[in-house]
């Protein structure tokens, strides 16, 4: 019995150092996210903070995958029972865009930050960003060729250039909130979503 309880202790320590470790990213970068600031956040000891993690690699690595799993959750499982095709396509976009205007951290959508931070470097935690984000990626490209193939997207649709597109508005709603101030970052990308699929815009 005692064994559980200090097993479902350690769970909790690491689940609260990795939510630490994910809003100080979201704010300062993946950078910022050391052993000695997670300490001094938590009020633990830094022997504390490297018994869960062994190294700052090992830390900023299972941050990202909590950010991803918080980015499936989110915007994925809400949506992958829908229709493969325009149906799932357009919910995805919906869920993605709600997750970009409101991902629960200060600093706005983790996943574009961390991309930011590593998109020019090498090394572990790129490998991981640039996995995450290519499933995603192949996700987004199987709907797009489902909906071309079922005649809802037209023929000769530039499948790459659509998922470019997706994306680059997605990337845009944290800067629009939180740099301009735009109360209607989430409008406007799920607007411009539907421009680039060629789909008329609700109101």
């Amino acid at each position: 019995m005692a064994g559980r309880a200090s097993a479902q202790a350690a769970l909790e320590t690491r689940r609260s150092v990795l939510g630490a470790a994910a809003e100080l990213a979201s704010v300062e970068g993946l950078d910022s996210v050391t052993i000695g600031r997670l300490a001094d956040r938590l009020g633990m000891s830094k022997a504390g903070v490297i018994g869960q993690f062994r190294s700052k690699e090992k830390l900023q690595l299972e941050t990202v995958e909590l950010v991803m799993d918080a980015f499936r959750t989110q915007v994925w499982e809400p949506v992958r029972h829908l229709d493969p095709g325009l149906p799932r396509l357009l919910a995805a976009c919906a869920a993605w865009v709600r997750y970009g205007a409101d991902p629960g951290y200060s600093g706005g959508c983790l996943l574009t930050q961390v991309t930011y931070d590593y998109d020019g470097r090498t090394g572990a935690v790129h490998d991981r960003i640039a996995e995450g984000r290519g499933r995603w990626r192949d996700t987004l490209r199987r709907d797009i060729e489902a909906a071309v193939a079922a005649g809802d997207l037209p023929p000769g649709t530039d499948t790459a250039q659509v998922v470019y597109g997706l994306e680059s508005l997605a990337a845009g709603i944290t800067p629009a909130r939180l740099l301009h101030g735009d109360s209607r970052a989430e409008d406007w990308a799920l607007r411009g979503m539907r421009a680039v699929l060629g789909v008329p815009a609700t109101d």
